[in-house]
This record gives structure tokens, sequence and C-alpha cells, in this order.
């Protein structure tokens, strides 16, 4: 049984709820992370899955640890 937002819109909601908690905008996560801000808001929007390496980048450019984005998931198990 599916629940809710897929995981796509979820990380995307997480980096963005991250985002917002560390006073940036698109455009300076972006420019922090090495990515264009217009990849940044399709991750967000859920329209994109970021790599691993991206991830890790978006995460050391917000300055939270990967495992404490990841733990904020809903993942049905």
């Amino acid at each position: 049984m599916k629940s809710g937002k897929g995981l796509n819109e979820q990380l995307g909601s997480v980096l963005r709820a991250a985002r917002l908690e560390a006073q940036l905008s698109q455009e300076e996560l972006a420019f922090r992370a090495g990515l264009h801000r217009t990849y940044v808001s399709l991750i967000e929007r859920g329209i994109k899955s970021p790599t691993l390496e991206t991830f890790f980048r978006i995460c050391a450019a917000l300055g939270f640890q990967p495992d404490v984005l990841i733990s904020r998931l809903k993942i049905p198990i």
C-alpha cells in the first residue's frame, strides 16, 4: 500500500525544509553545491532525483549530515 508522497517528492520536501532552515535561497544553495539553480528547484519539487554524489554535495552545502536528512524521510518498510 502506497501512502502519501513518493520518495522523490519526500526527499525534495526534506531538502527544501533544510534549505529554509539554513536560511539559503535556491540560488545560494546551488552555488555552494556547484549545481544550477533550476536543478535544485527540480529536486525540491520531486521532478528529478539526485545522484548520491549530488545528495552529499547538497548536504555539505546545507551544513547537514546526510543521515540526518535521510532520517526525516517517511519510508515504509
